[in-house]
């Protein structure tokens, strides 16, 4: 998979999606708010930023305990849009914070406010 550096400087794109993704990650610094419950059943309230970003959701890093399966909320900090969505992937965890991969409950690609979003971001009109 090839990457490509667009004029952004802070944001990269893979040029091909890999056949299980339905839209294109893009890798993006996008401050956001988690906050739902964690694995015991504590309120928590997070705030930190997007690793990558697509369509579908995000991966962001977690100091609080999460599990698969989870409703949460998160606020785009800029914008301040709220969406559900559930934890889909625990990942690796550096620093005291785990990789947490979030899916939207609907397909959101307007949410980044990407300027120039991939082509397969688009949400077919009914």
């Amino acid at each position: 998979m090839a990457i490509t550096k667009p004029a952004d400087k802070h944001a990269w794109t893979a040029e091909t999606a890999s056949p299980k993704r339905r839209s294109m990650r893009v890798l993006l610094s996008v401050p956001v708010r988690v906050n739902g419950k964690t694995s015991k059943g504590q309120d928590f309230d997070e705030e930190t930023r997007t690793l990558v970003v697509n369509a579908h959701g995000a991966l962001v890093s977690l100091a609080a305990e999460v599990v698969k399966g989870r409703k949460v909320a998160m606020t785009n900090v800029s914008t301040q849009q709220t969406l559900d969505c559930t934890v889909t992937h625990i990942g690796s965890t550096q620093a005291g914070k785990t990789q947490i991969g979030l899916e939207f409950v609907t397909p959101a690609p307007t949410f980044w406010k990407v300027d120039f979003p991939p082509d397969d971001w688009v949400v077919p009109e009914d």
